[in-house]
């Protein structure tokens, strides 16, 4: 029996290449029996439209935009009971599809989309943030603390530029004008260390920014997170060390720690600036001070290779 699909579409994603991707993707959709559409608006609309769309009993959501986009429908869907819980599909539009790419999602938004409508899925892992003052979100491929949020907020204002290149561009910015470390203590259900670390780094995904390799061994269905940690170093070492977080070699470096977990605690002696898959949890402005983070396995069905 066919699915009851509802397509969930961020036209801006990719500087809004994605609307145009959309056009051409409709005869799919026809083919297929024909599924209801929405576009989003506004920040976090595609977590109201997912969460929506389970409520109102559709079999499977797709996602179609960037990293971002999939990581609003993600928060949507699983505000909804496990047993109702619509199947994810995802269309890649965005600029880094880090997660697709995880995922083994077909990169080709066509082959993506005929694939989400007639194949089965499987569970991958999610992962769940909590803060002092009680809030808390999901994420599916990265939790960057520090560094690596400074790059995702610059990266926002280059808008001449796309992908790998928008990422490479604002890391090389962020080292020469942001470069403030701070003061952690982080406990996992395995060990427990304090360290004054300019990046953190929490992986349900190997890469992130559009092909950096922060944790080569993640995989999104294995139930465990991996980390990965640069602590207080120069900025000459952290030009050194861009090719190496780009081949995955990053962890041979003495002043890089990785490893894996199932849940992590930290606390900081001064505000942290965080992104969840390149979306800004705090930014700038920011008052988090500790954090909590788990993995929650096989918590959503997929539609993956």
């Amino acid at each position: 029996m066919p699915r009851k699909v509802k397509l969930i579409l961020n036209p801006m994603a990719d500087i809004g290449h994605a609307w145009r991707v959309a056009n051409d993707l409709r005869p799919i959709v026809a083919e297929y029996g024909n599924a209801d559409w929405s576009g989003t608006v506004y920040p976090t609309h595609a977590t109201e439209l997912a969460r929506q769309a389970g409520e109102q009993g559709y079999d499977m959501v797709i996602a179609i935009g960037g990293d971002g986009t999939v990581h609003e429908v993600i928060n949507g869907l699983m505000q909804i009971p496990a047993k109702q819980r619509p199947i994810l599909g995802i269309v890649p539009t965005g600029s880094g599809n880090d997660f697709a790419h995880a995922a083994g999602i077909p990169l080709e938004p066509n082959v993506a989309l005929a694939h989400a409508l007639k194949s089965e899925p499987s569970t991958i892992d999610v992962d769940i943030i909590k803060d002092e003052h009680g809030r808390s979100e999901y994420f599916d491929n990265t939790l960057g603390i520090g560094f690596d949020t400074v790059v995702t907020l610059r990266s926002h204002q280059l808008p001449l530029l796309r992908g790998f290149l928008m990422y490479l561009t604002a890391i090389i910015q962020t080292i020469i004008l942001d470069f403030d470390p701070a003061r952690m203590h982080i406990e996992t259900d395995k060990e427990a260390w304090d360290e004054n670390s300019i990046m953190l780094t929490v992986c349900n995904g190997p890469r992130e920014g559009g092909g950096f390799l922060v944790a080569p061994a993640a995989k999104p269905d294995d139930g465990i997170l991996h980390y990965a940690s640069i602590a207080d170093i120069g900025r000459l070492m952290m030009f050194r060390l861009i090719p190496e977080v780009m081949n995955g070699t990053h962890g041979r470096f003495k002043c890089v720690r990785m490893g894996d977990c199932r849940k992590m605690t930290l606390k900081s002696e001064k505000p942290l600036f965080i992104h969840l898959d390149g979306e800004i949890y705090t930014g700038f402005g920011s008052n988090v001070k500790q954090l909590s983070i788990e993995i929650l396995p096989g918590a959503l069905k997929v539609v993956r290779a």
